[in-house]
């Protein structure tokens, strides 16, 4: 059983999720998901003798936030987990993050190295900084209708998910499927990729969905109530995060690391994890095989097992 604290920081009051005691994991889901995401690996690693931590962050679920988009930056995303850090009066932790997530405690490292014990990643590796500015590498690749390009210069899609919340959940999070079938779902019939609201509202995406029941009604009644634009906000800060870190290009991230990848996540495939090994002194990789995107709740039993064997070996109790 995981039990709720709401810690005071200096904008907002952060939601947390916590079980178990012993070195501290803390948990970072991704968009669009809550820290009840994480509600199969908290019991886990309690049972191992870790206290697990996970948080609705910045923009989420019962945290909320700001309503300024510059308030979603890389250096506010990470500054709220030292605030975690320090009011919980724990010196270091190993962050593990899934999406969003795992952009978040790869910059933990980078940015806050002396209160990382160690980094885990699920799906989302460490990317080389880009030579430009990320939201017109994604236009050129991708155009103008590819979502995190989209977001930048409207609140359409915040509209197109808070529409229908159960149909966009049901839509979204699902069970992986080989990439050629997921693929086929993002494109219409002309081949070009759709708009988020064409996604939404077409026809059902290949696999099957992961929430149903009171797991559903979570998400649905918790993003009725405060709609997407706070996770979204962190998508209108690309190319804000790139600009001020440009001190972090080449900077090796020493703490101890795992890469989990999933083999059929068609966004985030495993082969880029290949990209991060200049980058990551200490790096082990395992991937989950016939796995999709969502993998803590796809493969949540299997997830928990890597995690906690990686955390036994190099992480000291």
């Amino acid at each position: 059983m995981s039990t709720k604290l709401v810690v005071p920081l200096r904008d907002l009051r952060l939601a947390v999720h916590t079980a178990g005691d012993g070195p501290a994991v803390v948990c970072c889901h991704g968009f669009p998901d809550l820290a009840y995401g994480w509600r199969h690996l908290l019991p886990a690693l309690a049972a191992a003798g870790f206290r697990a931590l996970a948080p609705d962050q910045r923009g989420y679920g019962e945290t909320g936030g700001p309503a300024a988009v510059d308030a979603y930056d890389i250096h506010h995303l990470t500054g709220d987990l030292v605030g975690l850090l320090d009011a919980l009066h724990i010196e270091r932790a190993v962050f593990l993050g899934h999406d969003w997530g795992g952009s978040v405690v790869w910059n933990m490292a980078l940015l806050h190295p002396t209160r990382v014990a160690g980094v885990i990643g699920v799906n989302t590796p460490h990317y080389p900084r880009p030579s430009t500015a990320p939201v017109g590498r994604l236009r050129e690749r991708f155009g103008d209708a590819y979502y995190m390009v989209a977001v930048q210069r409207s609140d359409d899609l915040d509209h197109a998910l808070a529409a229908d919340v159960r149909r966009t959940f049901t839509q979204i999070a699902r069970t992986g499927t080989p990439p050629d079938e997921t693929l086929g779902g993002w494109l219409g019939p002309d081949g070009r990729m759709r708009t988020m609201a064409e996604f939404i509202g077409g026809p059902p995406m290949p696999g099957t969905p992961l929430l149903t029941g009171a797991d559903l009604d979570v998400y649905v009644d918790t993003y009725q109530r405060t709609g997407f634009t706070g996770g979204l906000n962190w998508y209108r800060n690309l190319d804000r995060n790139w600009a001020t870190t440009p001190h972090l290009s080449g900077v090796r991230i020493a703490a101890p690391s795992l890469m989990v990848t999933a083999e059929w996540d068609v966004l985030l495939p495993p082969e880029a994890a290949d990209r991060m090994r200049p980058l990551v002194a200490d790096l082990e990789t395992v991937m989950i095989p016939r796995c999709g995107h969502w993998t803590p709740q796809e493969r949540p039993a299997e997830l928990a097992a890597l995690v906690v064997d990686w955390l036994r070996r190099r992480i000291a109790r």
